[in-house]
């Protein structure tokens, strides 16, 4: 209704404008009243305009513009895959799929510090449809469980093996859940995935 109402206004503000232009030999006292409806209807046109912006800033229902909705599957997608990273380099996953029996204990750091990096570079592109604080909470996913590999493997002798990092890991895991990001980031990319469905 009010998309309508601008418009009507902007077509009167035209036909005023013409009978302007076509009457500059009226006399003073007609152009002075058509200059005045001229300046009330372009006041009535601005102050729609900001009710229209007003009403887009508070968040009222509008429709999606097409682009949005030619959008929607590649963000969903991008939720869904950076859901699928968080479950993939999370310790106990990633330890588990990485698990290669007589590797040292640098080795197997390596190999830890490595799939995380490749797994993280691998879906770095999924950032562009995602918002910034699900980025961060990945990025953070990521640089928190590279920190705890480093930071035990540093704590364990030379001569440990691949077994006995892994072994640590997972007891660190399990002795301070709350020490993982996993399930808190899997959550929030839940929980943002379902606001872009709305």
């Amino acid at each position: 209704m009010l998309k309508h109402t601008i418009i009507s206004v902007q077509q009167i503000l035209l036909y005023v404008f013409s009978f302007i232009g076509k009457s500059l030999q009226m006399e003073s006292n007609e152009l002075i009243i058509a200059i005045i409806i001229a300046v009330v209807l372009g006041g009535i046109l601005a102050y729609l305009l900001w009710l229209q912006r007003k009403q887009a800033k508070q968040g009222l229902p509008t429709s999606r513009p097409e682009g949005a909705v030619a959008a929607l599957p590649l963000k969903l997608q991008a939720y869904e895959r950076l859901i699928l990273l968080a479950d993939r380099i999370s310790l106990p996953n990633l330890i588990s799929r990485s698990n290669q029996p007589g590797l040292g204990l640098r080795e197997m750091q390596h190999m830890l510090v490595q799939t995380i990096r490749q797994e993280f570079d691998h879906n770095i592109t999924q950032q562009i449809y995602v918002s910034p604080e699900a980025w961060d909470a990945i990025r953070n996913l990521k640089e928190q469980n590279l920190l705890i590999i480093n930071q035990v493997a540093s704590f364990l002798p030379e001569t440990a093996s691949g077994q006995d990092l892994n072994k640590a890991l997972l007891e660190m895991v399990m002795q301070n859940p709350k020490a993982s990001l996993h399930h808190i980031v899997s959550d929030a990319l839940s929980f943002e995935a379902k606001k872009v469905l709305s």
